[in-house]
């Protein structure tokens, strides 16, 4: 008789995931409605039945019914009953998940005495035009302001009250750079003098007001960065003040004059040399640096300028990519390749470019071009400037004879992909559930060819991210079902 298995290291976190198996049988659900660890992610489940639910909101637990409040597949008589619970994160956490639900319910929750349930109405599209509308003189300037931010193609009487709101921080919402939602919103005409005039607006109407001399004169030395910033992106920024601007102490001033077409090539040049001098060490945030807090701003606004020079896209370039396909400049080349209309040479140069951003990019817009080979090179060498989940062989899925050939592959990122084959061959699915490497026994764990033992092994992992994912697969034996709710004493 084989041994059993030991016990997960991280049980918490194997019950938490065993909620949402998919597999799991209503009577195991139920077991699970008795766990006080965790979220309560087995009212989460998108299979639960009435009487289920029912048995939930009895039990009367916080974490259950706030996770059964954020469940999309609730039927709306019990979401409109939740809408009546005495705990306020409870309202909304219904307010936030109040998609397709009946009108009466939104009417119920615009009322409700708590902002925090208002203001996740302010955010969400799906609330009808009028009552949304009622938050623009919503008591709580939180809520105006969030409405401002959210709601970018307002009703003009709705977006006048708010830019012209006595509060600063709802003007400063309704006139802002930034939007949470495309497209941004254009001020009336006739609010942008006054919009100009005040310091909080200034900032967001400058992009959208005609310049005149004696205007532009004033905002290229205000003392506000993000004025002189959006005022050096402006496009009838005269020429001696764009000169002005590429020599202004703050680097994302410069940077959006380094971006501008008409930026003659030796200004651009000693931007981007200045630019790229602002790397701070890698040490640059070590308390034992002792900056003081000027040197420390101008850390952090050397490496912000930084990030947004790796990431620019320049629709200017992308209209005219020829002249800018071997630029020296990474986000010029970025954008070059963006555009649909290279000639196949140069799209073979970008996609065998020496920088990850632009091979990628250039995939994305010539995928005819990119065989599997080419798919498999960029995605090797990928290299994203920041944190992101997706990875090139996303968009260009690997067959079946190179994912099995990356099982083995000396790189554990791409023994990674060797996964996504639903079809992998049984030894290479052991190996990889053996692999030194925690991040690919995570990606096998879910594997449909996974065997029985090497599964409930997982189960054990010292990762709690495996063990995790083996509890979500939805061939995990029904007796190891049983076993963990044992273990967790249900």
């Amino acid at each position: 008789m084989p041994d059993a298995p030991p016990p997960p290291v991280h049980l918490d976190k194997v019950v938490a995931a065993l909620a949402e198996n998919p597999a799991l049988p209503p009577e195991l659900v139920r077991r699970l409605f008795g766990y006080r660890g965790g979220l309560g992610e087995v009212a989460g489940r998108p299979d639960l039945t009435d009487e289920m639910i029912a048995e939930i909101i009895a039990i009367d637990d916080h974490w259950l019914t706030h996770s059964l409040a954020l469940n999309r597949s609730l039927p709306h008589t019990f979401r409109t009953a939740l809408a009546e619970h005495p705990d306020p994160a409870i309202r909304a956490a219904v307010a936030a998940r109040a998609d397709d639900v009946p009108r009466e319910l939104f009417e119920r929750l615009v009322g409700d005495t708590d902002p925090k349930v208002r203001g996740y109405l302010a955010e969400s599209r799906h609330v009808p035009a009028d009552l949304r509308a009622r938050l623009a003189t919503d008591p709580v300037p939180e809520i105006r302001a969030t409405l401002a931010q959210w709601w970018a193609q307002a009703p003009e009487p709705v977006r006048r009250l708010l830019l012209t709101d006595p509060d600063d921080s709802v003007r400063a919402a309704a006139c802002a750079t930034y939007f949470r939602h495309l497209p941004h919103p254009v001020p009336p005409a006739d609010l942008l003098p006054a919009l100009l005039a005040d310091p909080v607006t200034r900032a967001g109407a400058v992009r959208h007001c005609t310049l005149d001399g004696d205007t532009a004169g004033r905002l290229a030395l205000d003392p506000d960065e993000e004025v002189r910033k959006e005022l050096a992106a402006h496009p009838d920024l005269p020429p001696t003040l764009r000169d002005l601007l590429a020599e202004d102490p703050a680097p994302r001033v410069m940077l959006r004059v380094f971006a501008r077409q008409d930026t003659p090539e030796s200004t651009r040049a000693a931007i981007h040399a200045r630019i790229l001098s602002y790397v701070p060490p890698t040490d640059w945030f070590d308390d034992e640096q002792d900056l003081d807090d000027d040197a420390l701003e101008r850390q952090i606004m050397g490496e912000l300028a930084n990030i947004e020079l790796r990431s620019l896209c320049l629709p200017w370039v992308t209209a005219d990519p020829l002249p800018y396909a071997d630029s020296p400049y990474v986000c010029f080349r970025v954008s070059a390749a963006m555009s649909d209309h290279l000639p196949a040479p140069v799209v073979t140069r970008l996609l065998e470019d020496e920088e990850s951003s632009v091979r990628t990019a250039m995939a994305l817009h010539a995928r005819d071009q990119v065989d599997s080979a080419t798919a498999e090179r960029i995605d090797r060498s990928h290299r994203p400037y920041k944190r992101v989940g997706w990875r090139p062989a996303d968009d260009f899925p690997l067959p079946a004879d190179v994912l099995w050939r990356l099982a083995t592959d000396p790189d554990p990122r791409m023994r990674r992909l060797a996964p996504r084959d639903p079809d992998l061959p049984v030894e290479l699915v052991r190996a990889l559930a053996a692999d030194a490497d925690d991040s690919v026994r995570r990606a096998i764990a879910t594997h449909p060819r996974l065997p029985a033992e090497e599964l409930t092994r997982l189960l054990a992992d010292p990762s709690e991210y495996v063990a995790a994912a083996a509890a979500g697969n939805a061939d995990l034996p029904r007796e190891h079902m049983d076993r963990i709710l044992a273990l967790a004493g249900l």
